[in-house]
Order: structure tokens, then C-alpha cells, then sequence
């Protein structure tokens, strides 16, 4: 994969910390009460070059019309975080070939 989610947080600003210091349960709703359409991926499936952790099924929001993702990111010592950032059309495609349910929204 060329995205590495870790490597973009570190190196870019073009990204938004949406909530923080939130728990899975909080991250969860953030992003279904928010986000456009809402796919639900397997905890451990690696999105972004990351493995995504949280409590089954975990929530990825896509806004196709900003080409921007949300979802809740976990850094030890930091806490969970839900976050939006710019991404390539390939990455939502990639997403939604992990997606175990229909799409919501």
C-alpha cells in the first residue's frame, strides 16, 4: 500500500482531529452521527497501512464529495482520537472491499 497512516499523521497537517481522548464506544457514534455513509470493517483489518483496533464492528466514514475518510485512530500513551483525512479514491475503494456489512447512509 503507498499510504502509511502513521508516516501522513507525523508528516502532514492536511488532516482534522475531530474528537479526542474519546473511548470506542464515543469514536463509534461520533462517526455514524456524522459521517456521510458509514462501512463497518473487522477490528485488526489494515486500513491506511495501519491494523485498526476497536470494539467489533469498527466504523470507517466516507465522504466521497470531500474524498475524505474518518475513523478512530488509537496511539498508546495518546488515547483514541476520531480523525479525518484526504485520501485517494483507491484507499475508499480499498475500504469498502474490507466493509463486512451493507452500507449505512
Amino acid at each position: 500500500m503507498s499510504f502509511c497512516l502513521d508516516t501522513y499523521l507525523q508528516e502532514s497537517e492536511n488532516y482534522e482531529i475531530l474528537i479526542s481522548k474519546a473511548g470506542f464506544k464515543e469514536s463509534k457514534k461520533f462517526i455514524e452521527d456524522h459521517a456521510p455513509q458509514v462501512v463497518y470493517v473487522d477490528a485488526g483489518a489494515k486500513i491506511l497501512g495501519v491494523r485498526i483496533i476497536g470494539i467489533p464492528p469498527v466504523p470507517i466514514g466516507i465522504n466521497e464529495d470531500k474524498d475524505t475518510v474518518t475513523l478512530s485512530y488509537t496511539k498508546p500513551c495518546y488515547g483514541t482520537a476520531v480523525i479525518e483525512l484526504p485520501v485517494k479514491k483507491e484507499e475508499i475503494k480499498n475500504i469498502r472491499s474490507l466493509a463486512i456489512n451493507p452500507y449505512k447512509k
